[in-house]
């Protein structure tokens, strides 16, 4: 009986040290600005063996989201446009969106649910979510699920 891995959202400064510099050494590999592996860690001050330990389950959220079919959901002021104008910062970023839905707004908010398909972003996913948080009339921004 084989144990299936679990994953888990972490916001960075909540890690150990030595998590964020495999993370970095990682980085530093596939950037080409570490040529060995050996060079990557000597130039993040951890050891080999940490760096072999914890390699293959250290990865970045946009790297794990990548290429995947994502869905946000938004909490929305209700005022003309504003739907309009998530689905150009969407379009902008060369997301696919693949469903919109949304229900009938109370309070003056309304929540929407857009799937989108994020294989081709021209900027990395948390890029993406801050662009969205950004955008005039939109309460809140997340990521339910891929």
């Amino acid at each position: 009986m084989s144990k299936q891995p679990k994953y888990y959202i972490i916001e960075a400064s909540s890690l150990p040290e030595i998590i964020l510099k495999v993370a970095e050494a990682k980085r530093l590999i596939s950037t080409g600005a570490a040529k060995t592996v050996n060079e990557a860690t000597q130039m993040t001050g951890i050891s080999r063996s940490a760096y072999y330990k914890y390699r293959e389950s250290v990865r970045p959220f946009q790297n794990m989201m990548s290429g995947r079919i994502l869905t946000f959901q938004f909490t929305l002021h209700d005022e003309p446009g504003v739907l309009s104008t998530l689905l150009t910062v969407f379009a902008q970023q060369n997301a696919n969106i693949l469903t919109v839905n949304s229900i009938i707004p109370y309070d003056g908010c309304a929540v929407a649910t857009i799937s989108a398909e994020t294989i081709d972003l021209d900027v990395p996913l948390e890029e993406l979510l801050t662009k969205l948080r950004e955008t005039n009339g939109v309460i809140t921004a997340e990521i339910l699920g891929g």
